[in-house]
């Protein structure tokens, strides 16, 4: 289920920003890339009311008003029957009065399908870069275009702190309907339950994975027999796109290794997207369905920056269903074995639950620009 991308953040304290300021670990356009996120994570934070003030009050929307029901019954889901974390996460609103909360940018080199990773104090390196600012991530993902790189930028409807702070249920993640919502509340409580630092591709297709499982779970115990079978059609139909994108990421990448001439290079990618567009188009015509995401990618002009996005969050996702298989379908099992894999070397779990691609890189480009 494709609702959008989202953003795990943490947010280093104002002292130690403050610490890291004053020895220099940090340049001046950092500094102030983390203070736009302080700024950022404390206006989220400040707009936060509980959801029993939000429902008790004659004001709320009806709609509003039954979202945030479902909302409760999801979150407490999540914990007693997912086992994902019991905190005060997710038991808060947040209107925001805007259509997303950050706006994710991703890049990769012109004849490249590995993108550029952005490292951070703590945090480790990360395959994009969020703001609280559409107008500053713009301007960024402009500069990058500038510099030759294939660059996309996406508006954000949630990310986690990582358990550092309560998270809200924000006003950017109502317009989704209560199953998106449900999902992205599972996908945002894994996020808590394991974070790796430096493997972005690691840490989402987890969450994807454990966003499936409770939702298929959630959809189950409620009786919503047609939204579970719309559910699986529309797992079903996204996995063939999921499936298109690989492919062609894998194609470019063989491409890219071949030591052909540079403009040979560039022909062969403009031939192999325009392509792409093609299948997209002829699947969407197939299911006689016209995806306004897709449409909107291929007008934006699809680039090496989209498929790794994709890869981010779905590369992985075929070894972490395999592996909840492994394991009986037991979730506190899967947890388990998860950490496991999370304790060897990078190259060694991809290999275990990844789709094979060229070797990828160590983080390129680490020091944040």
């Amino acid at each position: 289920m494709r609702w959008a991308e989202d953003y795990v953040f943490w947010l280093p304290s104002l002292r130690l920003l403050l610490v890291m300021t004053v020895f220099g670990t940090l340049s001046g356009c950092s500094t102030l890339y983390v203070m736009q996120a302080a700024t950022g994570q404390w206006h989220v934070m400040r707009a936060r009311k509980p959801i029993d003030k939000v429902l008790a009050d004659p004001r709320t929307p009806e709609t509003l008003h039954d979202t945030l029901t479902e909302v409760q019954a999801a979150r407490e889901f999540a914990s007693r029957e997912l086992k994902l974390p019991d905190n005060r996460s997710y038991r808060t609103y947040a209107d925001i009065h805007r259509p997303y909360v950050v706006w994710n940018v991703v890049a990769a080199p012109e004849l490249s399908v590995h993108p550029k990773q952005w490292c951070f104090p703590i945090a480790g390196c990360v395959a994009y870069r969020g703001y609280f600012s559409e107008k500053r991530a713009r301007k960024f993902a402009a500069s990058l275009s500038k510099r030759g790189f294939d660059v996309t930028l996406d508006g954000v409807p949630a990310y986690s702190t990582l358990g550092k702070f309560s998270d809200p249920v924000l006003s950017t993640m109502i317009r989704y309907g209560p199953d998106e919502l449900a999902a992205i509340i599972f996908h945002e409580l894994a996020h808590q339950l394991l974070y790796v630092k430096n493997d972005t591709q690691f840490n989402e297709a987890f969450a994807v994975t454990v966003e499936n499982a409770g939702l298929e779970r959630w959809l189950t115990l409620n009786g919503h027999a047609d939204r579970f079978q719309r559910y699986r059609k529309d797992s079903a139909r996204e996995r063939e796109y999921v499936d298109l994108f690989a492919r062609t990421r894998a194609q470019l990448a063989q491409l890219y290794a071949s030591g052909l001439p540079v403009a040979e290079m560039r022909e062969k990618k403009a031939e192999r997207f325009e392509k792409l567009a093609t299948e997209i188009r002829d699947l969407e015509q197939r299911d006689g369905e016209r995806s306004t995401l897709y449409e909107g990618w291929i007008k934006e002009g699809l680039n090496n920056a989209r498929l790794a996005s994709e890869a981010n969050y779905y590369n992985c996702v075929p070894g972490f269903e395999r592996l909840l298989a492994e394991q009986g379908n037991d979730l506190p099992r899967f947890y388990a074995a998860a950490r496991e894999l999370a304790r060897l070397p990078i190259a060694k779990r991809h290999e275990q639950l990844c789709r094979s691609l060229a070797p990828t890189p160590a983080a390129t480009d680490g020091k944040i620009p």
